[in-house]
Protein backbone atom coordinates (compact mmCIF):
# COMPACT_ATOMS: atom_id res chain seq x y z
CA UNK A 1 0.00 0.00 0.00
CA UNK A 2 1.47 3.18 -1.19
CA UNK A 3 0.24 6.50 0.32
CA UNK A 4 1.43 10.10 -0.61
CA UNK A 5 1.31 13.75 1.02
CA UNK A 6 1.26 16.30 -1.02
CA UNK A 7 4.43 18.26 -2.14
CA UNK A 8 4.93 21.64 0.29
CA UNK A 9 7.77 23.99 0.38
CA UNK A 10 9.44 24.64 4.16
CA UNK A 11 11.17 28.09 4.80
CA UNK A 12 13.72 25.93 6.23
CA UNK A 13 17.20 24.61 4.50
CA UNK A 14 17.83 21.04 3.99
CA UNK A 15 20.74 21.08 6.62
CA UNK A 16 18.30 22.53 8.83
CA UNK A 17 15.44 19.94 8.40
CA UNK A 18 17.86 16.96 8.70
CA UNK A 19 18.88 18.51 11.88
CA UNK A 20 15.68 18.37 13.07
CA UNK A 21 14.40 15.13 11.48
CA UNK A 22 17.33 13.64 13.25
CA UNK A 23 16.15 14.02 17.39
CA UNK A 24 13.10 12.14 17.80
CA UNK A 25 11.84 14.60 20.11
CA UNK A 26 11.14 17.12 17.41
CA UNK A 27 8.64 14.96 15.87
CA UNK A 28 6.37 15.57 18.65
CA UNK A 29 5.76 19.21 17.15
CA UNK A 30 4.88 17.53 13.75
CA UNK A 31 2.04 15.57 15.22
CA UNK A 32 -1.41 16.05 14.88
CA UNK A 33 -3.87 17.94 17.32
CA UNK A 34 -5.61 14.45 18.63
CA UNK A 35 -1.78 13.18 19.98
CA UNK A 36 -2.88 11.89 22.96
CA UNK A 37 0.82 10.53 24.25
CA UNK A 38 4.74 10.63 22.85
CA UNK A 39 7.60 9.00 24.01
CA UNK A 40 10.91 9.35 22.70
CA UNK A 41 13.20 5.94 22.18
CA UNK A 42 16.27 4.93 21.66
CA UNK A 43 16.79 6.33 17.85
CA UNK A 44 12.65 6.25 17.47
CA UNK A 45 9.69 7.82 19.42
CA UNK A 46 6.26 5.69 20.26
CA UNK A 47 3.15 7.88 20.24
CA UNK A 48 -0.70 7.36 20.20
CA UNK A 49 -3.53 9.48 18.40
CA UNK A 50 -6.89 8.81 19.62
CA UNK A 51 -8.53 6.08 18.17
CA UNK A 52 -5.88 4.38 16.99
CA UNK A 53 -3.24 2.09 18.21
CA UNK A 54 0.06 3.08 19.85
CA UNK A 55 2.91 2.93 16.80
CA UNK A 56 6.76 2.94 17.56
CA UNK A 57 8.87 4.06 14.70
CA UNK A 58 12.66 3.89 14.77
CA UNK A 59 14.93 6.95 12.92
CA UNK A 60 16.30 4.25 10.06
CA UNK A 61 17.86 6.73 7.59
CA UNK A 62 18.88 10.76 7.56
CA UNK A 63 20.12 12.28 4.61
CA UNK A 64 19.90 15.50 2.59
CA UNK A 65 17.37 13.51 -0.08
CA UNK A 66 15.57 12.00 2.93
CA UNK A 67 14.78 10.90 6.07
CA UNK A 68 13.20 7.46 6.37
CA UNK A 69 11.03 6.14 9.46
CA UNK A 70 10.26 2.37 9.79
CA UNK A 71 8.27 0.54 12.06
CA UNK A 72 9.95 -0.19 15.64
CA UNK A 73 7.16 -3.49 15.27
CA UNK A 74 7.86 -6.66 13.53
CA UNK A 75 4.39 -7.24 13.06
CA UNK A 76 3.72 -4.31 11.04
CA UNK A 77 5.74 -3.53 7.96
CA UNK A 78 6.33 -0.14 6.90
CA UNK A 79 8.22 3.57 5.94
CA UNK A 80 6.84 6.89 6.24
CA UNK A 81 9.73 8.44 3.81
CA UNK A 82 10.26 12.37 3.72
CA UNK A 83 11.39 13.21 0.63
CA UNK A 84 13.41 16.60 0.35
CA UNK A 85 14.36 18.88 -2.67
CA UNK A 86 15.68 22.24 -2.22
CA UNK A 87 14.45 25.02 -3.58
CA UNK A 88 16.89 26.97 -2.95
CA UNK A 89 19.54 27.94 0.05
CA UNK A 90 16.33 28.63 2.69
CA UNK A 91 13.76 26.53 1.00
CA UNK A 92 13.23 22.92 0.61
CA UNK A 93 10.28 21.43 -0.87
CA UNK A 94 9.26 18.20 1.38
CA UNK A 95 7.00 15.36 1.03
CA UNK A 96 5.75 12.33 3.04
CA UNK A 97 5.73 8.86 1.03
CA UNK A 98 4.17 5.88 2.91
CA UNK A 99 4.96 2.32 1.99
CA UNK A 100 2.99 -0.32 4.32
CA UNK A 101 2.93 -4.23 3.28
CA UNK A 102 -0.52 -5.36 4.28
CA UNK A 103 -2.87 -7.52 4.08
CA UNK A 104 -6.38 -6.30 2.19
CA UNK A 105 -8.36 -6.78 5.89
CA UNK A 106 -6.03 -4.31 7.41
CA UNK A 107 -5.60 -2.14 4.23
CA UNK A 108 -9.12 -1.36 4.44
CA UNK A 109 -9.49 -0.46 7.94
CA UNK A 110 -6.20 1.90 7.82
CA UNK A 111 -5.72 2.76 4.36
CA UNK A 112 -8.16 6.20 5.35
CA UNK A 113 -6.71 7.38 8.85
CA UNK A 114 -3.26 6.61 7.83
CA UNK A 115 -3.98 9.07 4.57
CA UNK A 116 -5.47 11.53 7.20
CA UNK A 117 -2.45 11.38 9.31
CA UNK A 118 -0.23 11.78 6.27
CA UNK A 119 -2.11 14.88 5.43
CA UNK A 120 -2.30 16.27 8.81
CA UNK A 121 1.48 15.96 9.30
CA UNK A 122 1.72 17.66 6.09
CA UNK A 123 0.17 20.73 7.19
CA UNK A 124 2.35 20.63 10.32
CA UNK A 125 5.43 20.44 8.45
CA UNK A 126 4.63 23.46 5.95
CA UNK A 127 4.06 25.38 9.16
CA UNK A 128 7.98 25.28 9.94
Amino acid sequence: MNLEGRKVVVNKSVNELVEMLNKPEDYKNLMPESLQSFEVRDNGFKFSLKGMPEIALTIDEVSDKQIVLKSASSSLDFALTGAMNPVNENQTEVQLLFDGKFNPFIKMMVEKPLQNFINSLTDNIEKL
